[in-house]
């Protein structure tokens, strides 16, 4: 295996293991956090949360994706020198474009907030701070990503949602005691904006932990441009709009792509309200909402990865011409997005109700029946991901951009027959959730094929997690219910059936695939899984 493809999938574990350490303390805290603040204060910081993350993404959002995309074109040719031009360029545009967009947070939140919940205004405000920190924290990560580092953004990311889940658990907590007995409108306000401080405080600690590690790599950074021969000198003002070119259309299309979940989320509330459902329900069951996106966003975290490592791969072997070596990765990373994003979606199906009942005991059940309906969303979206990455890498950002745009008009298009003619609600969000993934997909691959002459390995990548997930789920299934029915403890009933599943889906891959030694390296752990591969092998050919 070469080196580019250990790097690669160096990479990618890296950021697997953050994301998956990152995603459970993340699940784990909400479970406590949704108790403390109930159902009502619960969807209040799930909205506020919501219009974040769109400000975040018009802010700053993909700094990290697009500081690594420039600079590794750089450093591909050895310029570093410019490499940290683009470096200052681009922490001066997040200190413009995150104080802006934090303003707007703090001024215009009435109007970005509806008055359906409006108690969810204060919450929004407290994270203006947040987004004018995030940007500075994107660009220190996309720093060390354009020079395939990935170690310190995933060790960022497990610091950031310590904090988060400390703060906000210990803020919420206090507010609820501090503000009782003033009306129920006042605690609910106030706990979900002390839910909110925690994002802030795992932000700031994030920062502070890679201005760290920037001081004590700032001799090696030095080195480098010292010795270069090779950079232009290329003006501020030149880098600057090279910068403002790239970023645009990556924040443009990034916020397009996932604008569609506020945007559903404004028309269920809206247009529910417009048909006269109670304003105390419509919360609840966006609460539930709330559950099943964290559920899923576990493995949908996981699945991104490998298209965050591979930007940088595939844009430096795009620059340099080597088109099979960037076909070659998006192949990689499809298979490690597929192995993860295709069992996960098959053993929430399964599992749906006792693992929404463990996490989030104040679930009424709507939950694990959203998570029987979108957990296709989850093999979507991670097609969609390694197709966005791939083509932002190679320099045809605006193609996911006009994707998406398209996408979002079917999804409204979607969202309001559903809305208007059907008595499905949340179940609705849901289900124009999957219509976008799949137009999403479609659009995508059709602009692969076309700019990059790629073919999905649909065999390799798709088909054979398929055939390892079908007994997976059986088996998780079958245990579960049938140990239940002995011993109806939940969580041991789940932990037993989970195990199970995860031994009896890698046996039936590594048969029905039979992946190299090479191939299993890609994954955490693969050392191991390759000893198991071989001592499988030679018991099923003697020979």
């Amino acid at each position: 295996m070469g080196k580019d493809n250990n790097t690669l999938e160096k990479n990618a574990t890296f950021l697997m293991i953050a994301a998956l350490i990152s995603k459970i303390i993340g699940m784990l805290y909400k479970s406590p956090l949704s108790t403390t603040l109930g159902s009502q204060s619960f969807a209040l910081f799930q909205f506020a949360q919501n219009i974040y993350f769109i400000l975040l993404m018009i802010a700053t959002f993909s700094i990290p994706q697009a500081v690594s995309k420039i600079m590794a074109e750089k450093i591909a040719f050895k310029r570093y020198r410019d490499a940290q031009k683009v470096f200052r360029c681009a922490l001066l545009y997040a200190v413009i474009a995150g104080g802006a967009v934090a303003l707007f947070c703090v001024f215009g939140a009435s109007i970005l907030v509806p008055d359906n919940m409006a108690n969810a205004r204060l919450a929004l405000q407290m994270l203006a701070p947040t987004i004018f920190l995030s940007g500075i924290l994107g660009v220190f990560r996309g720093y060390f990503q354009a020079y395939r580092n990935m170690l310190p953004t995933s060790i960022s990311q497990i610091i950031e949602q310590i904090f988060v889940a400390i703060v906000a658990l210990g803020m919420s907590g206090f507010m609820v005691r501090h503000f009782s007995g003033q009306g129920e409108d006042v605690v609910q306000r106030w706990s979900a904006a002390g839910a909110t401080l925690g994002t802030g405080a795992g932000v700031l600690s994030a920062l502070l932990f890679m201005l760290l590690v920037y001081k004590v790599n700032s001799r090696t950074i030095r080195g480098k441009i010292e010795r270069d021969r090779r950079s232009v000198n290329e003006s501020y003002s030149v880098l600057m709009k090279s910068i403002m070119l790239i970023v645009f259309p990556i924040i443009l299309s990034t916020f397009i792509y996932n604008v569609n979940g506020t945007v559903n989320s404004y028309m269920y509330m809206g247009i529910m309200g417009m048909r006269g459902r109670e304003e105390d329900m419509l919360q609840v069951l966006y609460a539930e909402y709330g559950f099943f996106m964290t559920l899923i966003n576990i493995p949908l975290t996981l699945a991104s990865t490998a298209p965050t490592s591979m930007i940088p791969e595939v844009s430096a072997h795009y620059a340099t011409g080597d088109l099979e070596a960037a076909n070659a990765k998006t192949d990689r990373a499809t298979w490690i997005s597929m192995l993860i994003s295709i069992p996960a979606a098959v053993g929430l199906a399964v599992l749906s109700g006792p693992i929404t009942r463990l996490i989030f005991p104040k679930t009424n059940g709507v939950a694990g029946q959203l998570l029987i309906l979108g957990a296709i969303t989850i093999i979507l979206n991670g097609n969609s991901n390694i197709s966005n990455g791939v083509l932002q890498g190679i320099g045809k950002p605006n193609i996911p951009m006009i994707h998406a745009a398209i996408a979002l008009v079917v999804d409204v298009i979607a969202m309001a027959l559903l809305m208007f003619f059907t008595d499905l609600g949340i179940y609705g969000v849901v289900i124009a959730m999957i219509v976008y993934a799949v137009v999403m997909v479609l659009l995508n691959d059709r602009a692969m094929k076309k700019y990059m002459g790629h073919r999905n390995p649909w065999k390799s990548a798709y088909l054979y997690p398929l055939l390892a997930s079908i007994p997976m789920g059986l088996v998780a299934g079958g245990v579960y219910y049938g140990l239940y029915a002995l011993l109806p403890v939940n969580i041991i009933c789940l932990g037993v059936s989970v195990i199970f599943a995860v031994v009896v889906y890698f046996v039936v891959y590594l048969l029905v695939s039979r992946p190299t030694e090479e191939d299993l390296s890609a994954l955490p752990g693969g050392r191991y899984l390759a000893r198991a591969a071989g001592r499988l092998y030679r018991s099923k050919d003697p020979k």
